[in-house]
């Protein structure tokens, strides 16, 4: 088994590049294992450390088809979906409070709104 070659940070040669990097450039991985690592010293801690692969190695990102545009259009509205009122919210739930925050916070929704059970102010 042989270790990676490890370089400091800012100082790694050309040729080589995060997945982020990568991402940026249209491309993956690809399959490839990590062919080097970057290490940013700490103080206190162990050190910060990114991966590298290599840019020659890697493969152009496949391309979104229409069952996976589908797929993912599907998902995000589940994440919108109120499980209470089963209505789209139009922002994603947050996981702590479980639902909309219509329904999670009833005393604070604006009078008369056609949503709210509260009654309206005498007019």
């Amino acid at each position: 088994m042989s270790a990676l070659p490890v370089y400091r940070w800012r100082l790694a040669p050309d040729g080589y590049a995060t997945y982020r990097q990568l991402r940026a450039l249209g491309l993956r991985p690809g399959g490839q294992g990590v062919a080097a690592q970057v290490e940013r010293p700490r103080r206190r801690r162990g050190p910060l450390v990114a991966y590298l692969y290599r840019i020659d190695r890697a493969k152009p990102v496949r391309a979104m088809t229409p069952a996976r545009w589908a797929a993912l259009a599907k998902a995000n509205a589940a994440r919108r979906t109120c499980p209470e009122c089963r209505r789209d919210a139009g922002y994603v739930i947050p996981p702590s409070l479980g639902m909309c925050s219509t329904c999670a916070f009833p005393d604070n929704a604006p009078e008369g709104a056609s949503w709210n059970s509260s009654p309206t102010s005498g007019r």
